[in-house]
C-alpha cells in the first residue's frame, strides 16, 4: 500500500535552488517483496546488488525496522523513528526485515541548495543516518508535499522546496540535539574503548569482545563509536596496530615477519600490503628510512 507522486522539473524550478523529482509514502507488510510494485523503473532496484541515484532522497522510517548500507556510510541498523539521508552518485541498498515490514516516507531532490551544505559540511556522505524518533510535525509536512505534487498547482516546485528545507532543518537540529544529550555517556564510552583498544593493541581480539567488554551490543557500539569518532571501531583498532608496528620498526630490531606475527596479522604479507597502502612504503622501506 502506498502513495507516490514522480514529478517532472523545468529550467525555471531549478533556478529556484531546489526541485522536488519523487515524494511518497508505502507501508510494506512483513513478507512483502521490496520495493513493491508501481515504481517508476529508474527507482526499482534489487536490495542484494544496490543501486546510485542521480538525486538526493531523504527517507524516515515511522514503524517496523530494517537496514541500510551505503558506500561511504557502512552498514547500520534501521528502526521506528530513523531517517536516512541518500547521495547522488552514492552507492547505497536497504531493505525492512522481512518479519516487520516498514513505513516508509521519501522525497527526492537536487540542486545548489542542498550542494552547498554538503560542502559545508552540514551534511555528509560518512553519516547518513539520523535518529530523530516519531515526530508527527516530519509526517505531516511529508504528506502535504505529497498532497501539493498530487495538485501540482502553479509554482508547486517552490512549496516542495520549502517543505524539503523545513525536513531538513529539523532533521539536522533534532538529529543534533539528541547527540548532545547522549554526549557525556557516549563520550564516557567511547573514552573507555579506546582504552581498551589501545591496551590491546598486540593482542587477538574482536570488536563484539569490546562491546562485551562495555556491556552494550556490538550494533550500539559500532554505531556509537563511529557517530563520534568519524570511523568505525575495527578501523581505528586496525590505525593502531599500524601506529604500533611503525614503533616497533623505528625502535627495536624486531624482523618484520614477526612483528606482523606479534600484532596478529592474519599474514606477513598482508601486514606488508596493508602497511604500504597505510603509509606510502613498505615496512622494510620505512625501517631503512
Amino acid at each position: 500500500m502506498g502513495n507516490m507522486k514522480y514529478i517532472p522539473q523545468n529550467q525555471r524550478d531549478e533556478l529556484w535552488g531546489l526541485t522536488v523529482c519523487s515524494v511518497g509514502y508505502q507501508r510494506v507488510q512483513p513478507g512483502e517483496e521490496y520495493p513493491p510494485q508501481g515504481h517508476n523503473r529508474e527507482y526499482m532496484f534489487d536490495p542484494a546488488a544496490g543501486r546510485t541515484l542521480a538525486e538526493y532522497q531523504l527517507l524516515y522510517i515511522t514503524d517496523g525496522g530494517g537496514s541500510l548500507e551505503t558506500m561511504h556510510g557502512g552498514k547500520h541498523r534501521i528502526e521506528a523513528g530513523d531517517m536516512f539521508l541518500l547521495f547522488p552518485g552514492e552507492w547505497h541498498t536497504y531493505m525492512p526485515d522481512i518479519s516487520t515490514g516498514w513505513k516508509e516516507y521519501w522525497i527526492g531532490f537536487s540542486g545548489v541548495n542542498i550542494d552547498n551544505r554538503v560542502k559545508a559540511g552540514f551534511f555528509s556522505a560518512d553519516r547518513p543516518l539520523y535518529h530523530i524518533g516519531y515526530d508527527e510535525i516530519m509526517v505531516e509536512l511529508y504528506n502535504v508535499a505529497i498532497r501539493t505534487a498530487a495538485r501540482q498547482e502553479p509554482y508547486f516546485q517552490q512549496l516542495l522546496a520549502g517543505i524539503v528545507n523545513h525536513l531538513l532543518g529539523l532533521m539536522f537540529m533534532t538529529g543534533s540535539n539528541r547527540m548532545l544529550r547522549n554526549g557525556n555517556r557516549m563520550a564516557a564510552l567511547v573514552d573507555m574503548a579506546k582504552s581498551f583498544l589501545q591496551d590491546s593493541v598486540e593482542q587477538d581480539i574482536s570488536m563484539p569482545e569490546v562491546a562485551r567488554h562495555l556491556n552494550i551490543s556490538y550494533t550500539g557500539f559500532r554505531r556509537m563509536f563511529k557517530e563520534y569518532t568519524g570511523q568505525a571501531p575495527a578501523q581505528y583498532f586496525l590505525n593502531l596496530k599500524i601506529h604500533r608496528a611503525k614503533e616497533m620498526l623505528r625502535g627495536t630490531r624486531i624482523p618484520i615477519k614477526e612483528i606482523s606475527y606479534l600484532l596478529h596479522f592474519e599474514t606477513p604479507e598482508y601486514f606488508a600490503t596493508l602497511f604500504r597502502k597505510k603509509t606510502g612504503m613498505s615496512p622494510s622501506r620505512f625501517r631503512k628510512e
